[in-house]
């Protein structure tokens, strides 16, 4: 029954039981809150993840079509409320299902040259801001250290911190399991600094 929310690209890996939960869940939203009927009917995902937090807190990261993350974004927070309290003790995180080809070589000499959008520094920014979406991301930083590890401080708008505070660990683990980047998501302290 909610296996045609879940479109899967091709030779990508097989629906698992979580999917099917996830896309369960969203079948059940569409059908129970009148609201989000309309809205929901003709989104799908791609796949769902689940990620440890940290101090055994697990978090939902829900992949999506790029073509139909406009229209997951104009309910995004209503949805995430609504799948938080079905499942509980979870954060719900939504990105994009984004594809990176690889940097053309000598011996692929490919006929049109590679899109921006496909590079693999795109792909991990527009990650980046699929996970703090209803907040802006107004900074960015590079913290190289000492011996070589480097940081990513995210700065985002502070209007929003009251709504998004408990979930920045979160979306600093989901980011670092899906691109293996350190970053640190934080408020700035004056509005003054940029």
């Amino acid at each position: 029954m909610a296996s045609h929310k879940i479109v899967k690209l091709a030779g990508a890996q097989p629906t698992n039981e979580f999917e099917l939960t996830v896309a369960q869940t969203l079948v059940d939203l569409e059908n129970n809150v009148p609201e989000l009927k309309a809205d929901l009917r003709p989104l799908t995902i791609t796949a769902a993840k689940e990620v440890d937090v940290g101090a055994g807190k697990k978090a939902i990261v829900i992949f999506v079509p790029v073509p139909q993350l406009k229209a997951f974004r104009k309910l995004q927070q209503r949805l995430t409320r609504e799948l938080e309290k079905k499942f509980s003790d979870r954060h719900v995180v939504f990105v994009s299902q984004r594809r990176i080809l690889a940097k053309p070589s000598r011996r692929s000499n490919p006929k049109q040259p590679r899109p921006r959008s496909r590079t693999l520094t795109a792909v991990h920014d527009a990650i980046l801001e699929d996970l703090a979406y209803p907040s802006e991301i107004v900074g960015k930083r590079i913290r190289v250290k000492v011996d070589g590890t480097k940081t990513i401080k995210a700065f985002l708008d502070p209007k929003d911190a009251t709504s998004l505070e408990y979930k920045l660990d979160t979306f600093s683990a989901v980011y670092k399991k899906l691109t293996g980047k350190a970053v640190v998501f934080e408020f700035p302290a004056a509005a003054d600094l940029f």
